[in-house]
């Protein structure tokens, strides 16, 4: 497993833009593939995007597709989720998922939760109508 640390929440705006960070620990960050998932109150954590270990392929969620854009720096150990026109429907609290080392999770795949091995302790993103 892997410690993962999110940062970059907040308050915004409908229309506004926030970018999340996760930065990871370990030498393997770049072995395995990362997601973002997301927890509305009151719903079930539910998938945002995906990458490929070496950032080639990326996956969306059909609700955010268009207006986020998930990337990586492997040499920084970071994986960031750029969030574009939220919208308040997009407020709840983001996880950074780390899938396991050395294996490659394509779709649909990605969109489950029991493909990544490491969470991280989520960031409050909150959108104001």
């Amino acid at each position: 497993q892997v410690q993962l640390v999110e940062s970059g929440g907040g308050l915004v705006q409908a229309g506004g833009s926030l970018r999340l960070s996760c930065a990871a620990s370990g030498r393997t960050f770049s072995s395995r593939t990362m997601g973002w998932f997301r927890q509305a109150p009151g719903k079930e954590r539910e998938f945002v995007a995906a990458i490929s270990r070496i950032g080639i392929s990326t996956y969306y969620a059909a609700s955010v597709k268009g207006r986020f854009t998930i990337s990586r720096d492997n040499a920084k150990n970071t994986v960031y989720l750029q969030m574009n026109s939220l919208k308040p429907e997009d407020t709840a609290v983001y996880y950074c998922a780390a899938g396991g080392s050395g294996v490659a999770i394509t779709f649909p795949f990605v969109e489950s939760q029991t493909k990544y091995d490491s969470w991280g302790q989520g960031t409050q993103v909150t959108v104001s109508s």
